[in-house]
């Protein structure tokens, strides 16, 4: 059933408006909630749901649409494309969540005159017949830029600012919103939904392009300058095996705004005409198989357990891209029912699984370390009690002076330094830490050649999830957990930084699913409280190609590794895209695993 949002107040009937004039230089018509008459307009497109109108008298405002929805399935069956026609109805603002945006459409639709019929329907090109999209910018109500903490601090519903279409994001879409547009040389940035929508970047200026051909987010920037390809208006389906870097050619529909996006309608299903190449070269570099040159990858493997199906997959990773790395930070272990919620918190049989796959494949031998979470307290799927664990290969590392911590003993830096528990949970009893995973710190030391121990710290922060959509109303959109996570960010900091009191030389890596950017207020808070510095600076990793995630229109970096200054002498390191460049069905984890080598001696 639809809802209107009724804005304002409801002022008397308004006659033979433009469309421009309907939808107004704002977000919010200036006609909301009025009955209009007589209203011109020449048919563009016709769904089942009802038509779209592109003005016949168009003013000179760009931030005026001249395209106008009208809903009525029964008036759809009235009308053709090429049409010129009056209509009459009432101005509706429509959304269905209230955390989207309203979309202005003709409602009740009546008194439909066809004045000819016949009528060349030409398309608007993106970027040639309109300004080219915004690369930085989504809206003037991004205080403190797109991810400023507060967030939440406006609403577009609310201020309604006036558009300014050379300038933010959600300003141009709403400018043409309505309108029938082409956009020239379409090329996939994300990877589709269950239902076929997907994100793609136009022949227009962008930011950020990275070698797969998507854009990656960096400071300041999430590319507004990309839009959602939608359901097709014909009813056909787009296909849902597609990913990032497949080229669709050009593709005409009308723009629109439905869950949380603007997005183009297209007139018939999309499909590529070009696919991108889904194979990634395995890591360039490996062990020395000594302290000068030892291995360290980090993985989020997505909620394994014993009988995973993607367990196979990730052993294949490990082994045959990762090269059998020394040491290994994991992520998300689940114990050993997996998700079944029936007590079980041990997940000896989950490590156990994934070490004699890997030897029984490579020969390699590991050995794992972890902390069993108490149960059902470190959030995730509900039964998996989820953690941190580490894989290692006891033929190049130890731990050094081993100490076995409990799931609420508290780690403790002691002099030298040393640690209390090895491994061991930083503070598990802070707030800081409900719900959500403890990070796992542990000292280690190569056999060959290790005089000098080395610390680690291996972090899952709490999830995003439930965070409103770039597109939103809320503006800035809201960042779920980034308090939650600033106040990890600090607890995990203060730790390393008592390391780094006890000996300033010390060698500490910090790496894991921190669920945040590096621009964002809680890494901020960790890199200056900690005293680390990220690895991707340190290795000069090119800005584009930092990222092991793929969300919405972004390839962006959740996942990172922090190293204190005396770590980075002669790094490598490399961000392995195996899982970003997949189709969603290829995919073996949600997040890409990042190898380094370092010399530790």
């Amino acid at each position: 059933m639809k809802t209107f949002g009724a804005l304002f107040a409801v002022i008397s009937g308004a006659t033979a408006l433009s469309i421009a004039e309907i939808n107004g230089n704002r977000f919010i018509s200036p006609y909301n909630g009025q009955t209009v008459t007589n209203v011109e307009g020449l048919v563009t497109a016709v769904s089942s749901a009802g038509f779209y109108l592109r003005s016949t008298k168009a003013d000179r405002d760009a931030a005026t649409s001249e395209g106008l929805y009208v809903y009525g399935s029964n008036a759809a069956k009235t009308v053709t494309v090429g049409d010129i026609i009056t209509v009459s109805g009432k101005v509706s603002e429509y959304r269905s969540n209230v955390d989207y945006l309203y979309l202005t459409e003709l409602t009740s639709p009546q008194n439909i005159t066809i004045v000819s019929s016949g009528a060349k329907v030409k398309p608007l090109v993106i970027g040639k017949d309109t300004y080219s999209p915004p690369t930085s910018k989504f809206s003037s109500l991004d205080e403190g830029g797109l991810f400023g903490v507060p967030n939440n601090v406006s609403r577009i519903s609310v201020a309604n600012p006036k558009l300014q279409p050379k300038k933010y994001g959600l300003d141009f879409w709403e400018s043409i919103v309505g309108e029938l547009v082409t956009i020239k040389e379409a090329y996939g940035v994300g990877r589709p939904n269950q239902y076929g929508d997907v994100w793609v970047r136009g022949n227009w200026k962008v930011t950020g392009k990275n070698k797969q051909g998507g854009l990656t987010m960096t400071d300041g920037d999430a590319n507004p300058e990309t839009i959602i390809i939608g359901t097709p208006l014909d009813a056909s389906k787009n296909p849902t095996d597609t990913k990032m870097g497949d080229y669709y050619g050009d593709i005409t529909g009308v723009v629109s705004y439905a869950f949380g996006f603007y997005r183009v309608l297209p007139l018939t299903h999309i499909t590529p005409e070009r696919n991108s190449s889904a194979a990634h070269p395995p890591v360039s570099f490996t062990s020395k198989g000594s302290c000068k040159g030892i291995t360290v990858a980090d993985y989020n493997a997505e909620n394994l357990a014993p009988t995973s199906t993607h367990l196979p997959q990730v052993v294949d990773q490990i082994i045959n891209m990762l090269k059998t790395p020394d040491l290994l930070f994991l992520q998300e272990v689940q114990d050993n029912s997996g998700s079944k919620n029936d007590g079980v918190v041990s997940a000896n049989v989950t490590l156990t699984t994934l070490v004699d796959s890997l030897f029984e494949t490579s020969g390699v031998q590991y050995a794992f370390a972890e902390v069993e979470p108490e149960n059902l307290k470190d959030g995730g799927q509900p039964g998996g009690n989820i953690r941190v664990a580490y894989l290692y290969r006891p033929d190049v590392v130890e731990l050094y002076k081993p100490n076995q911590g409990g799931s609420n003993d508290a780690n403790e830096v002691l002099p030298g330094p040393l640690l209390k528990y090895n491994p061991g949970r930083i503070d598990p009893a802070n707030a800081a830490w409900v719900d959500s995973r403890k990070p796992l710190v542990a000292m280690w030391r190569a056999v060959k050649g290790g005089k000098k121990p080395f610390f680690t710290v291996n972090v899952h922060f709490t999830s995003k999830g439930g965070s409103t959509s770039l597109h939103g109303d809320a503006r800035p959109p809201v960042n779920l957990g980034v308090d939650q996570r600033t106040m990890q960010a600090e607890v995990t900091a203060d730790f390393i930084a008592q390391i780094l009191e006890e000996d300033k030389k010390a060698y500490v890596i910090a790496a894991g699913d921190f669920n945040e950017f590096v621009q964002v207020q809680p890494l901020q808070t960790f890199a200056k409280k900690s005293g680390l510095t990220e690895l991707d600076e340190v290795a000069k990793i090119s800005m584009n190609e930092r990222y092991t995630y793929l969300f919405d229109m972004n390839s962006e970096a959740l996942d990172h590794m922090y190293v204190s200054k005396g770590i980075g002498k002669s790094v490598k390191y490399e961000h392995m895209n195996l899982n970003t460049w997949q189709n969603y069905d290829d995919q073996v984890s949600d997040h890409d695993p990042s190898v380094a080598r370092f010399d530790l001696c």
